[in-house]
């Protein structure tokens, strides 16, 4: 089963990836890839796909990562109906009736005259 995933290139504190297609099993750093797909930087968002070689291997089975379906989606590649898409993270406040914002107002008194 071929993944589409991302490996990592790049310097100590600034990566950059690959976005390649490689067989399920082996471990991204490996180093044995089927294809060379794109690229992505994620200082600037920057990407280059080829995407009628993305569409090729979306259409053979090939599983894209939770990161790379966003960038896919991003890019505009519309994916199969079989592609598990990532969910929304909604963040949630641990103790949310200590925030400012849930506690009741406090009425302002009014300004004496003189």
């Amino acid at each position: 089963m071929l993944a589409i995933r991302l490996q990592r290139n790049g310097r100590k504190a600034f990566p950059l990836y690959r976005i390649v297609v490689q067989e399920a099993q082996r471990h991204p750093l490996s180093g044995r890839i089927v294809a060379q797909v794109g690229s992505y930087n994620p200082h600037t968002k920057a990407t280059v796909l080829d995407k009628a070689e993305v569409e090729k291997y979306l259409g053979n089975g090939a599983q894209p990562s939770t990161r790379v379906i966003r960038i896919l989606v991003k890019e505009g590649i519309k994916m199969p109906k079989w592609v598990k898409m990532p969910n929304e993270k909604k963040a949630a406040a641990k103790h949310a009736d200590k925030l400012r914002k849930n506690q009741p107002k406090e009425e302002e008194a009014p300004a004496e005259e003189a």
